[in-house]
């Protein structure tokens, strides 16, 4: 890990702020400063790219000595330690202090590439902004990133917690995150940097079609953008219905897992309507046992629970990584019994 600091002129100069006579990195700072602000110091998670790079400028215009960057070396590609080095330099040039990580990315047997790295990089984020000090980390998502995330939910036939979309704040790893550009077009922030003349990297993997985001971006977008032009404010308003909706749903769930008991009984479970009792054992799956079944899964479990009416029914299902069985209630009772989770042992774990 290394600490440092810089800043990359552009390649092709473009008008300043003051000869165009707009300001847009001043804007993004106002806009900012209108937001609930951070507990500091804040770290901005740095790649190097157009996004990180405009949301740096921005928060640095805005609380300035406050902030610091975090730069995630991947070590994945060949263009990785050119981003680290114009990381260093834009750091450098506006003396705000970067704290470099290499990570180890390889994915684990059975694990995509990208969620191997995903992984990686907010243990690091994480890891290294609590040895800092820093209390809040950002995270530069944008809406035509939102809008992404929400085309793919759908194109899985997500439930509300993908069709939410990314959280404008969330806690992983024992650090809090935000995401303060969600509602600002990506096409905007390239636009404050080429009025600033300020150069960013372009991760050459963007343009490979081969990724699925990537197609959505490149041939999706457009033509969401041709068809309605509001899509971004669109897409982002149902997310946060969704978001809304499953603030809701995970409340009720909570409230239905006291009655029902940790682990659920299963009489208790019965006296509940279908869709809550497919919800709250969604949450206790989920929170007890950071697991989550399928929809066929559940629909079987949620059979098997209707058809328990003795203590001799038997009741062992896969879901997910394990086993839902049903647990004898200790005599004299002649309840049906409880559900236990059992995980998965030797090859099958995954």
């Amino acid at each position: 890990m290394s600490g440092c600091k810089a800043m990359a002129a552009s390649a092709t100069p473009r008008p300043t702020a003051a000869e165009s006579g707009t300001d847009r990195l001043g804007a993004l700072a106002a806009s900012l400063l209108r937001r609930p602000f951070p507990a500091f110091p804040l770290a901005v998670a740095l790649s190097g790219g157009a996004d990180s790079t405009a949301l740096l400028l921005a928060a640095q215009r805005a609380w300035p000595g406050q902030v610091q960057a975090i730069h995630v070396h991947h070590g994945l590609q060949d263009a990785a330690d050119d981003f680290a080095r114009h990381c260093t330099a834009l750091c450098a040039n506006m003396n705000v202090p970067l704290h470099t990580v290499r990570v180890q990315a390889r994915p684990a047997p059975g694990e995509s590439p990208e969620d191997a790295a995903r992984r990686a990089r907010y243990m690091a984020l994480a890891g290294t902004a609590s040895a800092q000090g820093v209390a809040t980390v950002w995270l530069a998502h944008h809406a035509d990133d939102q809008a992404e995330t929400l085309l793919l939910a759908l194109s899985r036939g997500a439930g509300l917690p993908g069709l939410a979309g990314m959280a404008a704040r969330f806690e992983r790893e024992g650090m809090v995150f935000e995401r303060p550009l969600l509602d600002v077009p990506g096409a905007d922030l390239r636009a404050a940097l080429r009025e600033a003349g300020i150069a960013w990297v372009e991760d050459p993997t963007n343009t490979n079609t081969a990724y699925t985001r990537n197609r959505i971006r490149h041939a999706l977008l457009p033509a969401l953008e041709a068809a309605f032009p509001a899509f971004r404010e669109t897409f982002a308003r149902s997310a946060r219905h969704a978001a809304q909706a499953q603030e809701l749903l995970a409340a009720l769930a909570a409230e239905d897992l006291r009655r029902v008991d940790d682990p659920p009984d299963i009489a208790a479970l019965q006296a509940l309507p279908r869709a809550r009792q497919a919800n709250v054992l969604r949450h206790w799956l989920r929170t007890a046992h950071a697991v989550a079944g399928s929809e066929a899964q559940m629909e079987a479990l949620l059979d098997q629970v209707d058809a328990c009416r003795t203590r001799g029914h038997r009741i062992q299902l896969k879901v997910a990584s394990g086993f839902v069985e049903r647990v004898d209630a200790p005599p004299p009772s002649d309840r049906c019994g409880r559900l236990a989770y059992r995980p998965a042992e030797g090859p099958e774990r995954r």
